[in-house]
């Protein structure tokens, strides 16, 4: 179930969504609140329907939502995608169609008006740091597509009209270094975001120390 109070996109947004960690830990239930005020995603540790968040509670984890990338996935039609301008990705899972396509619709609008924000006043950059930043657009657009494919391969594998049997050793070799692969491109992006942003201050600092004398 999704809560939201108030109108529009600074409305509150909170529910429970499956958060996927790892192939090992799998889907883990978690309580997910966003603030629309700071675009900030939290969430907290949930064992169920008759727990309850506590005032104060420390969050297990969070995303800003500025300039992040929303996406349903076509695995199934409960789970969706934050793809943050960070380079981290959280993969959530709704409890039906319905409840992905409210929490897709309230994290788009909250994320394009914390995006909006944030362009408002950009910082003044040289002209290769612009190319850069373009090119890191691409980047994710790229991965997001690659995204797609991989979760497109390991369902062919899993599929029961597959010819081959599922627990082939080589399909099983194929279907681990693909997302293991995946999970590499999205942290050498998440990598190379930080180093873009880390430049970029360091520009404006520079223009700002130039102003100043």
């Amino acid at each position: 179930m999704i809560k939201t109070t108030g109108l529009g996109a600074h409305r509150p947004l909170s529910g429970q969504l499956y958060k996927y960690t790892n192939v090992v830990k799998g889907w883990q239930q978690r309580w997910f609140a966003v603030d629309p005020e700071t675009g900030v995603l939290s969430y907290y540790l949930f064992d169920g329907p008759g727990d309850t968040i506590q005032p104060g509670q420390p969050a297990r984890g969070e995303a800003h939502l500025a300039a992040a990338v929303i996406c349903p996935s076509d695995e199934d039609s409960r789970t969706f995608t934050i793809n943050c301008a960070s380079g981290d990705m959280l993969k959530l899972r709704a409890t039906d169609a319905r409840a992905r396509q409210e929490w897709v619709n309230g994290l788009r609008a909250i994320a394009e008006i914390h995006t909006k924000a944030m362009g408002a006043n950009p910082p003044l950059q040289p002209r290769e740091q612009l190319a850069v930043h373009d090119a890191m657009a691409s980047a994710r657009q790229q991965l997001q597509a690659t995204e797609l494919s991989d979760a497109a391969l390991a369902r062919c594998i899993e599929s029961s009209d597959s010819p081959f049997p599922h627990t082939d050793p080589d399909l099983l070799l194929l279907k681990a270094t693909s997302a293991a692969s995946m999970q590499c491109l999205l942290q050498c992006l998440g990598i190379l975001h930080r180093q873009q942003q880390y430049a970029t201050v360091s520009v404006s600092s520079k223009h700002s120390e130039n102003e100043h004398h």
